[in-house]
């Protein structure tokens, strides 16, 4: 089963980290790309073949397309004819199935997902609209395939843009979580490198939590709070400088955009 990835940016190369991880051959994989000198660089250091767009599409069973937004129409033009009777599978975040059905081939079998970027170490989400057009085969051989890098989530398509926020850019929102109380370890003497990990692994830890008892986070946090002590301050400082806030008004504005 060979995999061709048309984009090949973060999210294309993040998806073919995470597949190589977890036992997809280099040989397996072609990419392709605008820039032919970035394309080379990033696909030798991942030991794939790199190519163009026609030839990615014409040699591969299934099709990720990894492109922008804003570039899909234009792509999906100059491939259309080398998709018939493929398997796509389209990472571009708000082009919904109905839109993207129609600028492919009636034959294309398509499903439209959103990763993010922990599927480069398998730990990721990729949240997909529940309206495809997959064969039940296809459908198996995608919950094998994807699912390798993370948790598949099938949602309706008004779903997805505040399922993208929360978990496509909450990365983003979570890695200046993380460097902030590194930050704060290092202003009171803690080796950067420690204070990272620390921060990391509670992090890890704290969502393994969630995930396997299924506490409600206000439980987690008050069985952290002793009366009186360390952290109820904490978390009060939090709360004064808006905490919960900012995180909603993060959100916000994606979805507000």
């Amino acid at each position: 089963m060979t995999i061709g990835i048309i984009g090949f940016g973060n999210m294309g190369q993040a998806m073919a980290q995470g597949l190589l991880s977890k036992g997809v051959s280099a040989g397996d994989i072609r990419a392709a790309a605008l820039r032919q000198d970035k394309l080379k660089a990033a696909c030798d250091s991942f030991g794939i073949l790199p190519t163009n767009n026609k030839q990615a599409a014409r040699e591969s069973d299934i099709v990720i397309l990894a492109v922008k937004p804003w570039q899909i129409q234009d792509v999906l033009l100059g491939i259309r004819e080398e998709l018939a009777n493929k398997m796509v599978v389209s990472v571009a975040a708000g082009i919904p199935f109905a839109s993207l059905k129609e600028m492919l081939p009636d034959s294309a079998r398509a499903v439209c997902c959103i990763p993010n970027t922990p599927v480069a170490v398998g730990r990721g989400v990729l949240i997909c609209e529940n309206k495809h057009s997959l064969r039940e085969e296809d459908l198996a051989r995608f919950h094998d395939l994807f699912g390798r890098l993370g948790e598949i989530v099938l949602l309706d398509a008004k779903q997805l843009s505040a399922a993208n926020a929360i978990a496509g850019c909450g990365p983003a929102f979570a890695a200046m979580f993380l460097e902030a109380l590194g930050d704060a370890g290092v202003k009171y003497g803690v080796k950067r490198e420690t204070a990272y990990r620390l921060a990391a692994l509670m992090l890890e830890g704290t969502a393994a939590l969630h995930l396997e008892t299924g506490l409600h986070p206000g439980a987690m946090k008050d069985a952290v709070c002793s009366p009186g002590g360390s952290t109820i301050r904490g978390v009060s400082a939090l709360e004064k400088n808006g905490f919960r806030s900012a995180v909603i008004s993060a959100v916000d504005a994606v979805e507000n955009k």
